[in-house]
């Protein structure tokens, strides 16, 4: 079956939960999740949940598996803690769940951010995506910039293709 057949037969709502990974953001503060939050709602995708959690790896990790155990969230969104500082930690805490990796995400992500304003700095970013227990999961930087990127050229366009890819398994 080809991919326009695939997106042809996936569901047209994915329910999400938007994590934002910070030490220092609020709710009032954090304008990636509000962002991620704004261009679901958008393409009529669903927010099922909404936290801030701090850059701490154990923290992250439980929140992942907690919602990825919940039969309403069909895709986790975190933004922040990708980055090569001691502190940032999303990486590892989510490359450390995948059961299945989406190389191309991390990859064309920092493809698109060395071409469009980033330059060389690209480098830097650690984002990545992947299944755990047939939910998916993206992990973008953290800047405004860098999640309006993630959402509009890689995540939205195929959120509904990648739920479908995960179901058709079950």
């Amino acid at each position: 079956m080809a991919t326009h057949e695939h997106k042809a037969q996936a569901p047209k709502t994915v329910t999400c939960a938007v994590i934002t990974v910070s030490d220092t953001r609020t709710e009032e503060t954090d304008k990636s999740g509000k962002l991620i939050k704004t261009l679901l709602d958008e393409k009529e995708h669903h927010v099922g949940h909404y936290a801030i959690t701090k850059d701490d790896y154990v923290h992250i990790q439980h929140l992942i598996k907690d919602l990825a155990d919940r039969d309403d969230i069909h895709a986790i969104l975190l933004n922040g803690g990708t980055g090569i500082s001691r502190r940032d930690t999303t990486y590892e805490a989510v490359k450390d769940l995948l059961d299945k990796e989406m190389p191309g995400f991390g990859e064309i992500f920092r493809l698109l951010s060395f071409q469009n304003d980033i330059g060389a700095a690209a480098i830097l970013s650690r984002a990545v995506a992947g299944v755990y227990k047939n939910t998916a999961i993206f992990s973008m930087p953290g800047s405004s910039g860098a999640v309006k990127l993630a959402m509009n050229e890689l995540i939205l366009p195929e959120l509904s293709h990648v739920r479908f890819e995960i179901e058709k398994q079950l």
